[in-house]
């Protein structure tokens, strides 16, 4: 089976499709909960909410802000993480235009 390029997509189906995959795992959801109840934290405040080692933690953090979810900003010798809010606030429209009764809705993504 051939692979279709991504330019074949829209560019909102890219875009869900990528926010999803970044919230595709649990911890990943723990992490987002724990940063959208704060303005920002860093690293090491993170790493004291999940169960899994830090490396772990780092991989999931990349994740989230290689899709645009979260924000890092280095403060040495800290890293603070925070929700990135206008991405976070596309997701959200991306969701609720893809779950509405006529399906994704590209004017809201």
């Amino acid at each position: 089976m051939a692979y279709t390029l991504s330019n074949d997509y829209k560019e909102d189906e890219i875009s869900l499709a990528r926010f999803a995959k970044a919230m595709g795992h649990p911890a990943r959801i723990a992490i987002l909960k724990y940063l959208s109840s704060l303005d920002e934290c860093c690293f090491g405040d993170i790493n004291k909410e999940l169960p899994i080692a830090k490396a772990t933690v780092s991989q999931h953090l990349a994740e989230l802000k290689d899709a645009g979810l979260i924000q890092g900003t280095i403060e040495p010798p800290k890293v603070n993480y925070c929700i990135d809010k206008i991405n976070w606030e596309k997701a959200k429209k991306c969701f609720i235009g893809f779950f509405d009764k006529d399906g994704l809705d590209s004017t809201r993504c």
